[in-house]
């Protein structure tokens, strides 16, 4: 199973990113998704749950600028980022809970992460 982001890159402030992970291999179901973030010296943050059931959470931080999303049938999960801030500059990682066509075991896994860089 791998889990794999694009979408990163360098933005005004003011501007728009969206951000997506495909989850590839072996995929019986996936529970949950979630994008998380760490900037530089800091630790990592979450930012943006979507359950399988379509429940939405996001953290403080990007409510009403960040918008969620995922697409079951091509394992993706999308992040919408508008009215970016220097501030959401980080290294950008999708995480997922899923189980194998191998096993009823949920597992969670972790993308390799994508660099969002907003100038001032």
């Amino acid at each position: 199973v791998q889990l794999v982001e694009s979408g990163g890159g360098l933005v005004q402030a003011g501007g728009s990113l969206r951000l997506s992970c495909t989850a590839s291999g072996s995929i019986g179901s996936i529970n949950v998704m979630r994008w998380y973030r760490q900037a530089q010296g800091s630790q990592r943050e979450l930012v943006a749950t979507s359950m399988s059931g379509g429940h939405t959470v996001y953290a403080n931080s990007v409510q009403g600028r960040f918008t969620i999303s995922r697409d079951n049938a091509k394992n993706t999960v999308y992040l919408q980022m508008t009215s970016l801030k220097p501030e959401d500059t980080a290294v950008y990682y999708c995480n997922a809970n899923l189980r194998t066509t191998e096993s009823l075991l949920y597992v969670y896994y972790w993308g390799q992460g994508t660099q969002v860089t907003v100038s001032s």
